[in-house]
């Protein structure tokens, strides 16, 4: 048996408790294949569209009704919320709908909105699964796919995010931007809608989070709390970070200006990043340095911060304050002493 197939059993056998025996994609986890699969409109054992199965759904409901029987005073939420729909994206709708609502912006309105966008844009059919699926992988206090529906306000955010950018897209710019403003107001999260994020996005606890007009990120993104992509000075144009995929990007870090972050990086917590990153480093400090490489291609996947004290003792020798001509700055001294 090869390791594919190994991974298949364990995702299998997560869920026979729910009493569903089909295999959950393993994009979440780094099976490029499966991703493939995705990018080809595929999910797990499902494909979008009528009168096919959606794994990821049938697991909602399979945990909702597990749920309602272990707290029956949230039998009613979770009716509403989940059993009394016929598909993810209602059921998704009805949540955010209730959750952003207001008196002028009212909740019936904007399912209406939601429904329409996510219903009539496969696209986004596809990210919302693989958005659900990277939390639940990546988050371990998430023990469950109907948690990532009803409770996490990062989900929320990105997902409404997610649905302004279509409507910025389609020229209603000016509903997008009053649903960024909500979405602010909710979540504390502020995405400005012209924005563009892939798939298989982390949104870990969510609060504080900014990203602005112009920045672009990859797939298979994991941000944490209090994150900026954001721009220099007051300069217009393409003027944000650019982040590439499987990034894992730490809390309260600040990337500032229209800069490449390479595929498979990783900055630490509270760094501040003002250059280019190479791919696959691990970049610290204010400003940032690399400090080190990571040697799994997403780090986001497994969600490491390897920053630690007994990683810096041991790894940062190697390459940290390295000059323009590769020595470090040690071997600089060495040399102008000689």
């Amino acid at each position: 048996m090869n390791g594919n197939e190994d991974k298949s059993e364990i995702s299998a056998s997560k869920f026979v408790g729910f009493g569903l025996e089909k295999v959950f994609p393993l994009y979440a986890m780094g099976n490029l294949e499966s991703e493939e699969d995705v990018l080809m409109g595929k999910i797990g054992n499902f494909e979008l569209g009528v009168g096919h199965v959606d794994s990821i759904w049938e697991a909602v409901k399979a945990e909702a009704l597990l749920e309602a029987e272990k707290e029956p005073i949230l039998s009613s939420f979770l009716y509403a919320s989940i059993m009394s729909h016929d598909c993810l994206e209602r059921a998704l709708g009805f949540v955010l709908a209730n959750r952003l609502q207001n008196p002028i912006l009212l909740s019936t309105q904007l399912m209406d909105i939601f429904v329409d966008v996510m219903m009539n844009d496969r696209g986004i059919q596809r990210s919302i699964r693989l958005d659900v699926q990277a939390f639940k992988e990546r988050d371990p206090s998430c023990l469950a796919y109907c948690w990532v529906l009803l409770y996490l306000k990062g989900f929320h955010s990105l997902q409404s995010y997610r649905i302004a950018h279509a409507l910025w897209n389609s020229g209603r710019k000016v509903l997008a931007m009053a649903l960024q403003s909500r979405i602010s107001e909710v979540f504390g999260v502020d995405i400005h809608p012209a924005a563009k994020i892939g798939e298989g996005i982390l949104l870990d606890h969510g609060t504080g989070v900014v990203i602005g007009e112009t920045a672009v990120i990859g797939n298979r993104v994991s941000l944490m709390q209090g994150v900026t992509l954001g721009g220099s000075g007051k300069e217009t144009g393409d003027r944000h970070p650019k982040i590439g995929q499987g990034v894992l990007i730490g809390p309260s870090a600040t990337i500032l200006g229209n800069i490449r972050i390479g595929d498979g990086a990783m900055i630490a917590a509270g760094s501040l990043v003002l250059k280019d990153i190479p791919p696959h480093s691990i970049v610290a400090g204010i400003p940032a340095k690399v400090v080190g490489y990571v040697e799994e291609p997403d780090p986001s996947l497994t969600m490491k911060h390897d920053a630690t004290k007994e990683f810096f003792l041991h790894e940062s020798p190697k390459s940290m304050d390295r000059c323009d001509d590769g020595l470090s700055v040690s071997e600089k001294e060495r040399q102008v002493h000689d």
